[in-house]
């Protein structure tokens, strides 16, 4: 490792950042993190870098859309320390990460295809077919207390029976409480539920979330090759450690 550094061509600060279109300031704080190997010095004190560094700088940059900076940071903090290991483990960490947002977004997916039909129900209609607590509950297998406490985390939104003072669930409220329970199944939290349920409130229908849904598939292809791209720059830096 050492002696690769003291080959090759010498690069001033100035001259690794301008080749990865960063600031010199940029490359010293990447460097005083551990994201690039330490720097020879002059003997008047200045920094000097090498093609590994740019190699070094090449594969953080690489990493850092499917990671994110932190870990892609930590990645090569392990690999300059000379702890590929912790390195790969960080990277299958990710990998995990991508595949359990992946699993969720189907679970919510499959949660809208289950919607469609049972909303054109009449136990899910507005006016005579509207429910009460208990048979709603039975028909989405939860009990009473879950809708209630949906209720109170804004989820759900019955009327009230003026003679009764009955809870009253219409065809909208039906709906969010269905919706609400696939997503639950799906492993979403209440409050992550909260926000895609106004959503459809305001647009009047599912649509919206669906929409949602198509940009987040996107977003989760783009993750993907991101972390294959950055995988590359690695395994280039790797093999120029060696």
């Amino acid at each position: 490792m050492g002696q690769n550094l003291k080959t090759g061509k010498r690069l001033r600060p100035v001259d690794l950042a301008r080749g990865h279109g960063l600031s010199t300031q940029a490359v010293r704080n990447y460097e005083e993190a551990g994201i690039l190997p330490p720097a020879d010095r002059t003997p008047h004190g200045h920094r000097t870098y090498t093609p590994l560094h740019a190699h070094a700088l090449d594969a953080f940059l690489a990493l850092v859309p499917g990671h994110g900076h932190r870990t892609a940071a930590s990645i090569m903090r392990a690999v300059n320390e000379g702890a590929a290991e912790e390195a790969f483990r960080l990277i299958d960490e990710s990998h995990a990460q991508l595949l359990e947002d992946r699993r969720t977004l189907r679970a919510v997916e499959d949660a809208l295809r289950d919607l469609a039909p049972v909303r054109q129900t009449p136990a899910f209609a507005s006016a005579p077919g509207d429910l009460f607590i208990g048979p709603l509950a039975d028909r989405l297998g939860i009990r009473p207390a879950t809708l209630r406490g949906w209720e109170r985390a804004g989820l759900v939104h019955p009327r009230r029976d003026p003679v009764t003072g009955y809870r009253v669930y219409d065809g909208a409220a039906a709906r969010d409480a269905h919706l609400t329970h696939q997503l639950r199944r799906g492993g979403y939290l209440l409050e992550q539920i909260a926000p895609l349920l106004t959503e459809v409130r305001a647009a009047g229908g599912l649509e919206p979330l669906e929409a949602a849904l198509h940009t987040w598939r996107d977003r989760l292809s783009s993750r993907g090759r991101a972390l294959l791209t950055g995988a590359a720059g690695l395994e280039a830096y790797l093999h120029a450690r060696r």
